[in-house]
């Protein structure tokens, strides 16, 4: 019955997509700003009607919400034409809406339990990124794609995402010896998405500049030269002093809260502001010192550490998780659309194919193997974190970001859309069956 249900959702998608220039154009003729107005509205309307509805079909079937989401963006892609004519805009919603994931990532963990897995989870974040990415850059050369959109899409899906894999992985019962597994996968994804931030940020540098990267070759001189290092490692130390600067903020406000709740007064309707505003101030400084955003982001949640500790933030962290399911990974996973039209999505449908099943068959394995041989993985986590491939909600922000600044390689949004698609259909419904093959799940 739910598949019925997807199909007549897509249909009322199409339907409303042919009738969107009318409406459009109806809208344009009003005065002044109630013009900008009406348009922002439409898409508001658009991204929250269609995410709640995507996440309700597909419910009890083998489609995730996000895929759903997705592709029903790209069937709007008339509809959302005020977004393409903005993408300024598109970019600063994507990122701020990262930024609340990210923390939300970090929130998941608990350092204590972060601090036994660090040494796996650096391994296959960073080095494993890096693998992941020089993998990747002359596959995608030998299947025809230029060196500068090469090198920006294995940059920009050289990360996993935990806003699609915490979901998959809270449906496995992990053994007891295994549970480990869980903690890293989370922990890896949300630390390699600011690692993908930062070096796509490097390779479009790289590129702006005028350096060469039609070669492995020199794509490996131009990102490991002194000054792009130097950069690379500015980006990473002032982005943890940022997320520091946050984690102390964050560390502040439990204090006052922890008063409030000795007097009795416990939570509050409006603490759900401060919580949302610390990890957006701390990107905010991150940016202004040339630190990561995302890595600050992500740097306080993990530290602070809401989720895991007083029981007088739980509900407050239980309302920013609805927050994101409801606002923020709808409308990032549909902001493909307006960049992305059903024509594009099908003219690289084998392309898109084949560049999935290599990030996942190929440079997966190969990244989690060669990382992992300096740790004390045993073969059966290894394997298991190798069918860890989700890309998601940040590799959109990052498309998003950087098809604002490159719009001539056209080839760059279809091909995210593409693998976000294929690994967010398949592997969520992989991974609970190649557990309890492997024997890690109960």
């Amino acid at each position: 019955m739910n598949y019925a249900k997807i199909a007549g959702l897509f249909v009322v998608a199409y339907l409303l997509n042919r009738v969107a220039p009318d409406i459009l154009a109806s809208l344009n003729h009003l005065d002044g700003a109630e013009v900008a107005i009406a348009n922002s509205l439409w898409c508001m309307a658009l991204f929250l009607v269609f995410g709640w509805a995507c996440s309700k079909v597909s419910e009890g079937t083998v489609f995730p919400n996000f895929t759903l989401q997705l592709l029903i963006g790209i069937v709007l892609h008339d509809a959302f034409a005020p977004i393409a004519s903005q993408i300024l805009l598109a970019v600063v919603v994507c990122t701020v809406l990262a930024a609340i994931i990210l923390k939300g990532g970090g929130d998941e963990l608990e350092r204590q339990d972060l601090l036994k897995i660090a040494f796996p989870t650096v391994m296959i974040a960073v080095i494993g990124y890096l693998i992941t990415f020089f993998v990747m850059f002359p596959i995608l050369m030998a299947l025809g794609l230029n060196g500068k959109t090469a090198a920006l899409l294995s940059a920009i899906l050289g990360s996993t995402d935990p806003a699609a894999l915490i979901p998959t992985l809270k449906k496995i019962v992990f053994k007891d010896e295994y549970k480990r597994l869980s903690s890293i996968s989370v922990a890896e994804s949300a630390l390699n998405d600011a690692v993908g931030a930062i070096f796509v940020a490097a390779v479009a540098g790289m590129i702006m500049a005028g350096t060469a990267v039609d070669t492995l070759s020199g794509l490996f001189t131009g990102l490991f030269s002194a000054g792009n290092m130097l950069q690379l490692g500015k980006q990473f130390l002032f982005g943890t002093i940022a997320g520091l600067v946050g984690w102390g903020a964050m560390y502040g406000y439990e204090a006052y809260k922890s008063r409030d709740n000795d007097r009795g007064l416990g939570e509050t309707n409006y603490d759900f502001g401060i919580v949302l505003a610390i990890p957006l101030l701390t990107f905010l400084l991150a940016e202004i010192i040339h630190g990561n955003g995302f890595l600050a982001a992500f740097v306080s949640g993990l530290l602070a550490s809401y989720n895991n500790g007083k029981d007088y933030f739980h509900t407050t962290i239980h309302t920013m998780e609805i927050k994101i399911e409801s606002i923020a990974k709808p409308t990032i996973f549909m902001m493909v659309g307006p960049f992305v039209a059903l024509s594009d999505l099908w003219d690289t449908a084998l392309l898109g194919l084949l560049v999935s099943l290599v990030f996942i068959l190929v440079a997966r394995p190969v990244a989690v193997m060669l990382s992992t041989l300096p740790t004390n993985l045993s073969m059966k986590d290894k394997l298991f974190l190798s069918i860890v491939r989700e890309t998601g909600v940040i590799p959109v922000v990052l498309a998003v970001i950087t098809v604002a600044q490159f719009p001539e390689l056209t080839l760059l949004m279809p091909l995210t859309a593409w693998v976000v698609i294929w690994t967010l259909t398949l592997l969520p419904a992989i991974t609970p069956w190649w557990s309890k093959k492997l024997g890690v799940a109960q």
